[in-house]
């Protein structure tokens, strides 16, 4: 075990919220620390994320001390020993120290103990099994200082096992190497992925699809996506064909642009060529509706962006609206090589910041005085007078007007005689 001291990477640690729950933990002979993600992070100097606690009290000691206190006290998972409680609306999970006794997937029958030696080594990866005292001494009893320092994702004991007991861990594996690992991921680990990846039919579409979008939006998203298609993962989680290449183009143009990292961008780059592909890639992960509406439109003839002139593409981005015309131009440009050197591309995408659509001028009233009573007529006019303004590249004078409104009117006359 090593032991040193983090309080200068832990402002969190002594100030706050997670002080006050170890202060009302760390009495009468029990004992509690931060364990797991914050503690990896505060050695990597990054802010702590969700803060998580384990303590040698009983879940039913926590809940005491906590009304006690005058905290809310949540038992959000009390069956395994886990109680949240809510501090300035801050939520501190505070789990009792245990053991699994026998697994089942997902689920498992524990032990409360007091062993902290235990606890760590049933947590799945080294940099995830720390803890640190309310006195910031790292507590570290499998080799997690060094791994996360040299930011190595490395199964706790035996890979294979940490697996079976949970396949999940699996993603988790590529998913935690993406955001925190360098370089290639461990060896071991990884074989042991793809011994155990006919486990992965076992797991929720839900659970996939949580792991999958934080992967995506990860630092090393682009090299994680290419190791699992390698390993055979990637494509029995989609159900079809990946595409390494585009996610990685996608990457490479987000930062070239300086935008934000868009999970639904990187999906859609991933794992869709045409509609067909969003529509199963949204039933597979279980897809928030705004999240498969706007895959299936970056699906949706992407590849006309490789001939279209900016008068066609301010005619789509009215059609699409800024949001929805930027994604897949993002997804053309990805599809078609990245190259984010191109002028052409990048005045494509930039399109919706140097131009703003105006409103269809014509309404229905304009119609009506030419004649036409109101009825499905109505409605077919405007359509065709709104798709013969576009055409002329969005007019806005009297005069263009006019004559627009006069040659749909004759047409709708026109069809009503025949």
């Amino acid at each position: 075990m090593s032991a040193e001291p983090i309080l200068a990477q832990a402002p969190w640690l002594i100030s706050g919220g997670t002080a006050r729950v170890l202060q009302i933990l760390n009495v009468d002979g029990e004992e509690a620390r931060v364990v797991g993600g914050a503690v990896r992070n505060a050695l990597l100097d990054l802010a702590p994320g969700d803060i998580d606690i384990a303590t040698t009290a009983l879940p039913e000691e926590v809940m005491r001390r906590a009304k006690s206190a005058g905290i809310k006290g949540v038992p959000t998972g009390i069956d395994h020993g886990t109680i949240t409680l809510v501090i300035d609306s801050q939520p501190y999970e505070v789990t009792t120290l245990r053991e699994d006794t026998e697994t089942f997937g997902r689920k498992a029958r524990v032990a409360f103990g007091r062993d902290w030696v235990k606890d760590a080594e049933r947590r799945d990866f080294t940099m995830n099994g720390l803890s640190v005292d309310a006195g910031g001494v790292v507590y570290d009893y499998v080799g997690g200082v060094a791994d996360a320092r040299a930011r190595r994702v490395r199964f706790i004991g035996d890979a294979d096992q940490r697996i079976t007991e949970d396949y999940l861990r699996i993603l988790r594996f590529f998913r935690i190497h993406a955001a925190f690992g360098a370089g290639e991921p461990d060896r071991a680990g990884y074989l042991a992925c793809i011994r155990g990846r006919a486990g992965l039919a076992t797991l929720s579409a839900e659970r996939v699809r949580m792991e999958m979008l934080k992967l995506l939006v990860a630092g090393g998203a682009s090299s994680a996506a290419l190791a699992m298609a390698d390993a055979g993962l990637l494509q029995a989680l989609i159900g079809g064909v990946v595409y390494t290449g585009p996610l990685s183009a996608m990457i490479a143009i987000e930062r070239a642009l300086g935008l934000p990292a868009s999970v639904t961008r990187r999906l859609a780059a991933l794992t869709v060529a045409v509609t067909e592909d969003a529509k199963r890639v949204a039933a597979r992960l279980r897809l928030s509706n705004n999240e498969a509406k706007a895959l299936d439109s970056m699906g949706h003839r992407w590849w006309r962006f490789a001939t279209k002139d900016e008068a066609s593409a301010r005619r789509l981005l009215y059609r699409l609206g800024p949001e929805r015309y930027h994604d897949r131009v993002l997804l053309g440009w990805a599809r078609n090589g990245g190259d984010v050197t191109s002028s052409r591309w990048r005045a494509l995408a930039e399109l919706p910041q140097r131009w703003t659509a105006p409103k269809f001028p014509l309404k229905a009233a304009d119609f009506i005085a030419r004649g036409l009573a109101e009825g499905p007529a109505l409605g077919h006019v405007l359509t065709l007078a709104e798709d013969a303004w576009l055409a002329a590249d969005f007019p806005l004078d009297e005069a263009a007007l006019a004559s627009i409104a006069d040659q749909a009117a004759a047409r709708i006359r026109r069809d009503q005689k025949h």
